[in-house]
């Protein structure tokens, strides 16, 4: 089973998103959350799957409470999902940064929300593809200049194109396509480099990748 908790302080979205996971046989929602720090204590005590946190609560913001979980090695299998809206997209990157192994807008179809908690479990493709890239163009379009304090050196060269394709968004069959290799090929190259960088998962080899300057911003196609 896939124990999710569900940290938003408002009461009708939790029970939305509660009715919707309780449904499915492999989910279950191990506990809820109406502030940050209430979320921090249900993390320690109930150690879910994933976290489906929201941006904007009292007493802690989910950025914060991200920071914290993410930053603590025994809660290191926990995966936490940012909720956010459009009005809010000037935060998701920095969500990212802070952790977070993807985000989810929260009018996103309800297929689309259970795939997605799914996919986080299974380390799989950064969420939602689309939404990704345009979001990672504009924030990256903003950010600093690239440090290039990450080391690439134990990267081969195509570990190096993966981690770029990775970068600007693509999931594990784009990538097949692009390079002409099978999808385990692929997943394999990207499990490889993120072993290679100590990468918690997807979404942090995203910033890496524009941290270490091997793609920048509209290297999008």
């Amino acid at each position: 089973m896939i124990r999710v908790l569900l940290a938003d302080d408002q009461l009708l979205v939790r029970a939305g998103f509660k009715a919707l996971l309780s449904a499915q046989p492999d989910i279950e929602v191990a506990g809820e959350a109406s502030d940050g720090e209430e979320a921090l204590r249900g993390v320690r005590e109930l150690r879910p799957d994933v976290v489906l946190m929201d941006i904007r609560m009292p007493l802690l913001d989910g950025l914060a409470a991200t920071r914290r979980i993410t930053g603590q090695p025994d809660l290191e299998a926990v995966k936490v999902v940012i909720l956010t809206t459009f009005e809010l997209d000037e935060y998701v990157f920095e969500a990212i940064r802070s952790g977070a192994s993807g985000f989810l807008v929260k009018d996103t179809e309800p297929d689309e929300l259970l795939r997605a908690v799914r996919a986080v479990v299974d380390g799989d493709a950064l969420l939602s593809p689309g939404a990704t890239r345009r979001l990672i163009a504009e924030f990256a379009a903003r950010s600093k200049e690239p440090a290039g304090a990450v080391p690439l050196d134990e990267l081969t060269e195509r570990e190096r194109e993966v981690m770029a394709l990775v970068g600007i968004g693509l999931s594990n069959d784009e990538i097949a396509r692009r390079l002409v290799v099978s999808p385990l090929t692929a997943k394999t190259h990207v499990s490889r480099t993120m072993v290679k960088l100590g990468a918690r998962d997807r979404a942090q080899l995203v910033v890496l990748a524009y941290e270490s300057g091997l793609v920048r911003p509209g290297w999008l196609g």
